[in-house]
């Protein structure tokens, strides 16, 4: 008697979409249930893990590189595989959603790379999980133009050797897709958003003389690394692909991934092209990891840790000098500025920072480095011209003066900033603006001309979560209290409400943002991400 066929993926709660049978077809959808049976328990224990490890650093109140793998750091005979040539030069990349109109202006937008992103850049609306797989694929095939309905301006491609190389970044592991499941267990958003890019599009990329690429966030560890190294492996055999197709970029952007950076390149070694320094979700991290570790931990406003703090300063130099040790790019971190329309003094003053920012990063020993809208391509792309000159990238530069203790990396306390009541106010704005938008299903938000994302409404409300529990004082004398909050909260809700008018704001999911902004800012049971408790609400 022969075995039972698998049973297959179920599509759960969704309203047919236009042309979704394209991607969801029954070879990709099997191939995602493969995925799942085989990788799903591993990261369920690795979820599992980081629970502990949060655990013993709530009790310790320290991190240091793991004494296991010392092995692997001091041997300096390995390195990653080499760039392939659509990766060789990554000197500015754009960030940006996968819908239509981002997905044409971003290969168009003069950067070497997008990072096409479903993750903190998109609410994981079905709408947007689905069709940004189809603005891929038509991307790839040419058949992609879009035409404002409101402005009625068209947008077309333009010639293909003046693309950008797009790197596609998933879901973290932590998030599940709940429209898609085996046996009433939703699949990891991850291998949902890996699963049907990789099988739709990695041969059609390969004939473009490129390849599957690969941005992987939210990583905590080595092991969950190598979890992503051996989903890799099975893939490019299960479509018959040779091995180190695909290659992945990791976003060290939690404070426990910066003490195994050269761990995480080494478990991915045969598919690893870099590591990102990111900065809100890094910030977060730390709040996140350390937020009963006492005053010493507490972050002042947001805005005021640049990547110029010495703690911030010492995990981009590891970086960089982690990378060239081992053959890999450093990528830099986001200009989210937005330039105005309306005041070019903004813009001026903002250009101005945008340039010294990048200029330090390119002398650093950077590679390349990430803006969020096309008019700052121009700047970040001199600030590294003037460097690089006609070198693809500068990962000959090894960086050997740089030297990073464990207790370097963590040593908030050395920043002289403090928290401010208008930090507070800030956080508190910030935060409902981009939760609405969020819940309305749109995760790249320009609000006070910076491009926001999900990591963005993650340090607003860490933010306000630590400086209340840590028993802050302002400078004007109040304390940060949860009464103090919800005083806050109400004052920007009728500031919201006065600015975009009754009708707009009855439309809109303005009370619904300000509530879960608030449950995940007071809770004292502290959410491991404002994105779960959101989901449930996305509609």
């Amino acid at each position: 008697m022969s075995a039972p066929a698998p049973s297959p993926l179920a599509i759960v709660d969704a309203e047919p979409l236009p042309r979704q049978d394209e991607v969801l077809t029954d070879a990709a959808l099997a191939f995602v249930a493969e995925l799942h049976r085989r990788f799903t328990p591993r990261r369920d224990e690795l979820l599992a893990r980081r629970t502990e490890r949060r655990a013993e650093i709530a009790r310790t109140s320290t991190l240091d590189f793991l004494p296991e793998t010392q092995a692997i750091r001091v041997d300096d005979t390995w390195k990653v595989a080499p760039a392939p040539a659509a990766l060789e030069d990554r000197r500015v990349e754009i960030t940006g959603p996968t819908d239509r109109k981002m997905t044409i202006n971003a290969l168009n937008s003069g950067a070497r790379v997008w990072l096409a992103d479903f993750e903190d850049a998109s609410a994981p609306t079905w709408e947007n999980v689905v069709t940004g797989q189809l603005n891929l694929i038509d991307a790839y095939t040419r058949n992609i133009d879009f035409t404002d309905p409101r402005s009625g301006k068209a947008y077309a491609l333009k010639p293909a050797e003046e693309l950008a190389t797009v790197v596609t970044r998933p879901r973290g592991w932590h998030l599940d897709e709940r429209h898609l499941q085996l046996d009433g267990t939703p699949v990891p958003g991850a291998l949902v958003d890996f699963g049907l890019y990789f099988f739709h599009n990695a041969q059609r990329l390969i004939d473009l003389g490129k390849g599957p690429y690969f941005y992987l966030p939210k990583t905590e560890s080595h092991l969950e690394a190598r979890l992503w190294n051996d989903v890799f492996v099975f893939a490019q055999d299960y479509v018959g692909i040779p091995q180190g197709t695909v290659r992945a970029t990791v976003l060290i952007e939690t404070i426990t991934a910066a003490y195994e950076m050269e761990e995480i390149l080494y478990e991915l070694r045969d598919h690893a092209s870099g590591l990102n320094a990111g900065r809100w979700d890094y910030l977060f991290s730390i709040v996140k990891n350390f937020r009963d570790g006492g005053s010493k931990f507490v972050l002042p406003d947001r805005n005021l840790v640049t990547m110029t703090a010495p703690f911030m300063r010492a995990y981009t130099e590891l970086l960089v000098r982690t990378c060239h040790k081992r053959g890999a790019h450093a990528i830099g971190g986001m200009a989210a500025f937005i330039p105005s329309r309306r005041d070019p003094e903004v813009n001026k003053v903002a250009f101005e920072k945008v340039k010294a920012d990048k200029d330090r990063e390119a002398n650093d020993g950077f590679d390349g480095s990430w803006v969020a809208h096309p008019d700052l391509v121009p700047i970040a792309m001199a600030s590294f011209d003037a460097v690089l000159g006609d070198k693809p990238n500068q990962k000959d530069r090894l960086r050997d003066d740089v030297s990073v203790a464990a207790g370097d990396l963590i040593a908030v306390d050395t920043l002289d900033a403090k928290p401010s009541y208008d930090g507070l106010r800030n956080a508190v704005a910030v935060g409902i603006r981009y939760i609405e938008a969020w819940l309305r299903g749109m995760g790249a938000v320009a609000i006070f001309n910076l491009m926001e994302d999900a990591a963005t409404a993650e340090i607003s409300r860490s933010q306000i979560w630590q400086w209340i529990n840590a028993d802050v004082v302002f400078e004007n004398g109040e304390q940060a209290t949860a009464d103090l909050a919800r005083t806050v909260a109400a004052e920007e809700l009728a500031t919201i409400r006065a600015e975009v008018g009754e009708e707009a704001f009855a439309a809109g999911k303005w009370q619904q943002a300000h509530d879960l902004l608030l449950q995940v800012s007071l809770d004292q049971d502290y959410a491991d991400f404002l994105t779960l408790p959101a989901y449930e609400q996305l509609r």
